[in-house]
């Protein structure tokens, strides 16, 4: 993902975590004081066996979901498919996109592309510069080419279709 920002997802707090491990750990020595001392070990070897399962769902859990995560998130130029339809690039300024592409830092033709369809959607310059990380000034003329051919496109509207 280095080319579009992350929306930011909901996280589980450090402090909440460490709360409720210390929690369960006060549980576990109340209860392990308040046997006989002959059943201690069987049961202290039982949560200690119960935490070890535990701790290891929740680690196998945890990569599971960072690795779809990634496959998500993960553009279509390192995927190797194409992302972009014919008709969703319909009308691509490409004769204003060639200069862009080379150069010291040539800009991705995928993003360039992701920039038209969200430009034809109705997002600004700044919007799209922001959450594409591109330059506004190769991001302007593909906004000024979307609304010269989708002049009806807003923010909250859909694109013009032609007939």
């Amino acid at each position: 993902m280095t080319w579009m920002k992350a929306v930011p997802r909901p996280r589980l707090d450090g402090g909440a975590v460490a709360v409720s491990v210390l929690t369960v750990l006060g549980l576990e020595t109340i209860a392990l004081t308040a046997l006989p001392i002959e059943d201690r070990p069987a049961v202290g070897g039982a949560l200690f066996a119960a935490n070890a399962a535990a701790l290891g769902t929740a680690g196998v859990l945890r990569h599971r979901l960072r690795r779809r995560r990634r496959a998500e998130v993960r553009p279509a130029e390192t995927a190797g498919e194409a992302s972009f339809t014919a008709r969703s690039l319909e009308g691509f300024p490409m004769d204003v996109v060639r200069p862009l592409l080379p150069g010291p830092g040539p800009v991705s033709l995928d993003r360039l592309h992701t920039a038209w369809i969200l430009a034809a959607h109705g997002h600004d310059v700044a919007w799209i510069a922001h959450h594409l990380d591109l330059p506004s000034e190769t991001v302007r003329p593909l906004v000024a080419a979307a609304r010269q051919r989708h002049p009806t496109t807003g923010p909250n509207r859909a694109p013009h279709v032609p007939d």
